[in-house]
């Protein structure tokens, strides 16, 4: 039996080539703006692109934010997929400063523009990039159980979350030698800074194991 995921529907983010990648990885996937759809959610997928802000207007003016902090309080699955993972973050600072759900404690800063030899970075920062594990932290019960140390996937953005806990930082990538929140884990809430449905293999792998966490 496929494994039912709700993705979250409201008027932003890349949500179509999400679905797709979801069925592929083998999930029975409604795609909804309905807060009561949210609430009632086995698996909740969050994406995400553009400006925070923005994103965080558009679940506000659709009702869904207290569904969402309704839905993570029961300790079900929830995934934030790139703005959507800065969206679990307690504040923004793009653009001024914007409240995130505050469900992984910590602040969404502006990806480093200057290397740690002075080299000019360009931003957004763009392309394939290795996936490392921060200190002490494992991938055991988590989408990223399957994955190798160094994989790589697709990241496109400016700013990235900066957990308050370290413990939350689940995984790291480098950017002109400095490294970078991305993906973190708080209990069954998980978030990925990069794009699993745009990662190939090791993306697909990774939202497969998402349905079973």
């Amino acid at each position: 039996m496929s494994a039912k995921v709700t993705l979250v529907d409201y008027g932003i983010g890349n949500i179509y080539s999400v679905r797709r990648a979801l069925e592929t990885a083998g999930a029975d996937v409604l795609l909804t703006g309905l807060p009561a759809d949210i609430e009632a959610a086995e698996r909740l997928v969050l994406p995400g692109v553009g400006a925070f802000a923005d994103c965080m207007a558009g679940l506000r003016e659709r009702g869904l934010i207290e569904p969402l902090l309704h839905y993570a309080a029961t300790g079900r699955p929830l995934l934030g997929i790139c703005v959507g993972m800065q969206m679990l973050a307690t504040v923004s600072e793009e653009f001024g400063e914007h409240a995130g759900l505050g469900l992984v404690p910590g602040r969404v800063a502006a990806v480093p523009s200057v290397g740690t030899e002075g080299q000019a970075l360009k931003i957004p920062h763009t392309g394939w990039t290795a996936l490392r594990q921060p200190p002490g932290v494992n991938w055991q019960c988590s989408p990223l159980a399957d994955t190798r140390e160094g994989e790589s996937v697709y990241v496109v953005h400016s700013y990235a979350m900066q957990p308050v806990d370290p413990a939350h930082r689940l995984a790291d990538c480098e950017y002109g030698g400095q490294r970078i929140c991305a993906a973190v884990r708080r209990d069954r809430i998980f978030g990925c800074q990069f794009h699993p449905e745009k990662s190939g293999p090791a993306g697909l792998r990774m939202l497969a194991r998402f349905l079973v966490c």
